[in-house]
């Protein structure tokens, strides 16, 4: 009998990320590649105490995770099986640039612009919550492109310690999200705050646009699932190609933005 996929992977004891979070990241990972598929069983309470050496308690706060997350179902006397698409909860796009765009039928891509690893200054200290101001951090900035158009100006910064062999050409080649995903930081929750802004002439020049156009400007901070504020990311958005749209509902509120294909706004002379 094939061995489930799951059980090919291992834990990191070294790691800072919790046992039960890179759990839940090992079985996030394979429902992503389509080695396990809706309906599959996944491996028991037992089997997973025994393959990765963790508690009882630990499994089941990483089963508990993936249930929540509409990933997984369980079945009384039958056990954990993948959920079926319709039951999962839609959430990667709203953090990924690439998904999010892709999802709309569009090609993204990116243009770095600069690459550092820095001293935090206070502020990126307090943001990110570092333990210490002696934490290296990652500071790039990138052009986000739609079908090769500028959309977004985006610095973004992140603890050095969360993935350390990032360099300038890895970034220029890989989506960032998708090298974090793989070591097991998954994004959990965010918060964005958004201001409307007119772009200065660098701004304007950079995403093709008239100096004094209208833009949003976007601050979010990212969590992992224990809790770490992982990102601390500021984007300056092309308002003549962004649609927001807040809905209302009896359960809260939800959010969405769409992108126009057709730029509204001439180019700077």
């Amino acid at each position: 009998m094939e061995k489930n996929p799951v059980l090919l992977s291992r834990l990191s004891l070294d790691s800072d990320i919790p046992l039960y979070s890179q759990l839940v990241s090992i079985v996030k990972r394979n429902i992503s590649a389509g080695t396990l598929s809706p309906g599959d069983l996944l491996p028991s309470e037992a089997e997973l105490c025994k393959t990765f050496d963790i508690s009882r308690s630990t499994v089941r706060q990483a089963i508990g995770a993936l249930e929540a997350d509409g990933l997984v179902v369980r079945k009384q006397g039958r056990g954990t099986f993948v959920a079926e698409p319709k039951m999962r909860r839609k959430t990667e796009n709203v953090y990924s640039f690439t998904s999010e765009i892709s999802s709309m039928g569009m090609t993204p891509s990116s243009t770095l612009i600069d690459f550092e690893v820095m001293d935090p200054t206070p502020d990126i200290v307090k943001v990110l919550e570092l333990s210490s101001p002696d934490v290296k951090v990652y500071r790039f900035t990138r052009i986000r492109n739609v079908n090769d158009v500028p959309l977004i100006l985006e610095t973004s910064f992140y603890p050095q310690f969360i993935y350390p062999k990032l360099t300038k050409e890895l970034l220029e080649t890989h989506s960032f999200y998708s090298l974090l995903y793989e070591v097991g930081i998954v994004p959990h929750s965010a918060v964005d705050s958004y201001e409307a802004v007119m772009l200065s002439r660098a701004e304007a020049e950079l995403l093709g646009c008239k100096p004094g156009s209208c833009a949003f400007f976007v601050q979010r901070r990212t969590w992992t699932e224990a809790g770490m504020i992982y990102e601390f990311t500021q984007s300056i958005i092309r308002a003549d190609r962004v649609k927001l749209d807040v809905c209302l509902h009896k359960d809260g509120v939800s959010f969405s933005r769409s992108v126009d294909n057709q730029s509204k706004n001439r180019p700077a002379d």
